[in-house]
């Protein structure tokens, strides 16, 4: 008998993914090419563990709509949960929820308010957003040579990563090397394609006088340059950046219109979240915060992000 435990314990730990996993995926927006390559990450991850299952939401920037998806999962007995956050200021009670239901939790990309104060059996993976717009804005002011007016555009206020990547480009401006660049307006535009030509068009016609246009991810930054190419702006006088390196972003740059980017790797954010969710639902620990690193994309190293 003895031996028969002691086996059976063996192998629940070496094979601890070989029994059928069901995790429970919902999403800030299914309608946005940046999540949608993190969305792929988890699918490709999930793909090489057998009986592994992904039951996929979209919560459609809707708070309360993630939180009844959160409760569903659990209602359903999922064996892990996965959260990409449509607010971070909001996520208290999705922690507390599956804390008390027993299910582990992981949070990706959207950091949680209580990212620093998550249970055991929950993490947090992302990208530290402190380096993200600081990497972008001191690429601007390099080629600005410290001088300039900007136009700042900006992801929605509630979230986390547009408010980090606001302030990054804020406090990089007060530094000496860049003390002659001036902030001569900034407004959101809800990491929308669609949204930031609106806004770029308005400034446009009101007459703004910019140097440089920072917007918080590429879809902004390629609405901006649709914008500027049908008002038939100088774009060679222009120095124009985003965040993301996400394939549209790379095409616009690889055209010369897009003058730097920063890389965040969507698709191993994506792997990693699937990782850690598979590691707690079979009774392993992983890290409170697991960071995969911003890189600095420019037209001189972009051929090594390019998709083949």
């Amino acid at each position: 008998m003895k031996i028969k435990i002691i086996i059976a314990v063996f192998c629940s730990v070496l094979c601890g993914y070989s029994s059928a996993l069901n995790i429970g995926v919902t999403m800030t927006s299914l309608d946005n090419p940046f999540l949608t390559i993190l969305l792929n990450g988890m699918k490709t991850q999930a793909q090489t563990t057998p009986d592994l299952h992904l039951q996929i939401e979209d919560a459609n920037l809707d708070v309360g709509r993630q939180l009844n998806q959160v409760q569903s999962f659990i209602a359903s007995g999922v064996d892990a949960i996965i959260v990409n956050a449509v607010d971070g200021d909001s996520t208290m009670a999705i922690t507390q929820l599956t804390e008390e239901a027993h299910i582990p939790l992981v949070y990706v990309n959207h950091p949680p308010i209580d990212v620093d104060r998550l249970p055991d059996t929950a993490s947090f993976i992302g990208s530290n957003e402190l380096d993200s717009g600081t990497l972008q804005t001191k690429a601007v002011c390099q080629l600005l040579n410290g001088r300039g007016n900007v136009v700042i555009i900006m992801g929605p206020l509630e979230n986390h990563s547009a408010h980090t990547r606001t302030q990054d480009v804020r406090d990089v401006i007060t530094t000496p090397e860049c003390a002659g660049i001036r902030i001569v307006d900034n407004r959101v535009a809800n990491w929308s394609r669609t949204e930031a030509y609106d806004l770029m068009s308005n400034w446009l016609t009101s007459g703004i006088q910019f140097d440089a246009v920072i917007a918080n991810n590429d879809e902004m930054a390629i609405g901006a340059i649709q914008a500027l190419k049908a008002a038939h702006a100088d774009m060679e006088s222009l120095v124009i950046a985003g965040i993301d390196a996400t394939p549209d972003g790379l095409r616009a740059m690889a055209a010369g219109d897009l003058d730097i980017t920063v890389y965040q790797n969507a698709k191993e954010q994506g792997a990693a979240a699937i990782r850690a969710a598979q590691k707690l639902a079979t009774g392993q620990s992983v890290p409170r915060n697991i960071w995969i690193p911003f890189e600095l994309v420019t037209p001189a190293n972009m051929e090594r992000y390019l998709q083949p």
